[in-house]
């Protein structure tokens, strides 16, 4: 069964984060599509490395997805919050009760802001706690509260990615995907 994953990126996304996201729901057999909210397909992430995106945010708006999930980064996050597109699809995801997620620093800075989180458990980064409304689960790796799930950062990014493909296909294709590959 295909699942369809949008990754948007920005300006500023952290990269591991980014790419660990994108490389292990590639490899469960999701069709992600990375989509830019900075206007260019091609972004420059953190630390310097060039992105480029399948598409722009704008082309994403009417359609579905089986997840939604963000990168962190600053001042990644605070494009994507900033994304009126972008708002708009997660609003709806939330709405219609499909997956969505955030590590690092959007959880506090796009999914907390925008009303995301309300009722929610979720984690950050720990410099970005403090933004959070509800706090019981911050030390927490990963976080999955109904269909929104949240995690720390770069140090997490695999582990979120494999708890994104588990809620999808299921604990057998995340154990598949994070087993050794044979050569």
């Amino acid at each position: 069964m295909n699942k369809t994953v949008l990754v948007p990126v920005a300006d500023g996304t952290e990269e591991l984060e980014a790419v660990a996201i994108i490389d292990v729901l590639r490899r469960a057999g999701a069709t992600v599509t990375v989509a830019s909210v900075s206007g260019a397909r091609q972004i420059t992430a953190s630390r310097g490395v060039v992105i480029v995106a399948d598409t722009l945010i704008e082309a994403c708006t009417k359609k579905d997805y089986d997840l939604v999930v963000l990168p962190g980064g600053i001042p990644g996050a605070e494009h994507l919050r900033d994304s009126a597109d972008l708002t708009c699809i997660l609003k709806r995801q939330q709405e219609e009760k499909r997956l969505y997620g955030a590590i690092c620093a959007s959880p506090a800075v796009v999914l907390e802001h925008h009303g995301l989180l309300k009722g929610r458990q979720a984690t950050c980064h720990p410099g970005f706690v403090d933004r959070l409304a509800t706090r019981d689960r911050v030390n927490a790796r990963v976080v999955v509260d109904g269909n929104c799930l949240t995690s720390r950062g770069p140090g997490t990014a695999v582990e979120f990615a494999l708890t994104l493909v588990e809620r999808l296909y299921g604990k057998h294709k995340r154990e598949e995907v994070a087993a050794p590959m044979v050569i």
